[in-house]
């Protein structure tokens, strides 16, 4: 499966920005600008993550105003609104999951050092047995998700692993440039290169539904 890049994004987001929303356009715009960053840091993994993570984070985040509804599940909205629109189109998610990175995604949802849990353990918040049985659960639901290919399911897990793996890395729980893990880091980066940009695709392709209010809107002085 080819990956889409930046330059053949940004000129479909030039070619149809005035007919999107106010907010979509300013998702688009931002995510475009970290995910050509990504590209230029391809020789560096730890920068490359991190950038398309941004360029995620860009196309994703909204002010969550009702409180009824947390982050994680506004979250898994998100995934479960992007693969519907993906069904009727062009069934990428499914097909990246099942046919293009289905070793890499089930060692990634197998590694213990990507789950929250094992954490909240290593810091004394939880018991060994506490986490091994999250764990065990977690690991239950995610190989049943893809014995039934329910690819939102699949794909929100492995974003939740993902975002362990940010969280090392951004508050400074990883060495830049270890060796520590580094397979892990390489096939979250192969999963991320494939699928923000198609996320960013997505959102361009359906200027219509309703992405929500971008987060820090820019204010004028």
């Amino acid at each position: 499966m080819d990956v889409l890049r930046f330059e053949q994004l940004k000129q479909q987001h030039r070619a149809e920005r005035e007919r999107y929303s106010h907010n979509l356009s300013l998702r688009v715009h931002r995510a475009l600008s970290w995910l050509r960053k990504a590209e230029e840091m391809e020789d560096c993994l730890d920068s490359q993550f991190i950038f398309l993570w941004i360029a995620f984070n860009a196309a994703y985040a909204t002010e969550i105003t009702d409180r009824q509804i947390g982050e994680q599940q506004a979250f898994n909205q998100f995934i479960g609104k992007l693969c519907e629109r993906d069904e009727k189109a062009d069934n990428y998610f499914a097909d990246f999951l099942w046919l293009q990175y289905p070793g890499p995604i089930r060692v990634l949802l197998a590694n213990e050092f990507a789950f929250r849990d094992f954490w909240h353990f290593q810091a004394g918040l939880i018991t060994a047995a506490q986490w091994k049985e999250s764990f065990k659960k977690a690991e239950a639901r995610a190989l049943g998700a893809l014995s039934r290919k329910e690819t939102s399911v699949v794909l929100a897990i492995v974003f939740s692993r993902l975002y362990v793996l940010r969280n090392q890395l951004i508050h400074g729980g990883a060495t830049y440039g270890s060796s520590v893990n580094r397979q892990q880091l390489k096939d979250a980066t192969a999963i991320l290169r494939h699928v923000v940009p198609y996320i960013i695709k997505l959102m361009m392709d359906n200027p219509n539904e309703l992405w929500g209010e971008a987060a820090y809107p820019v204010v004028e002085r």
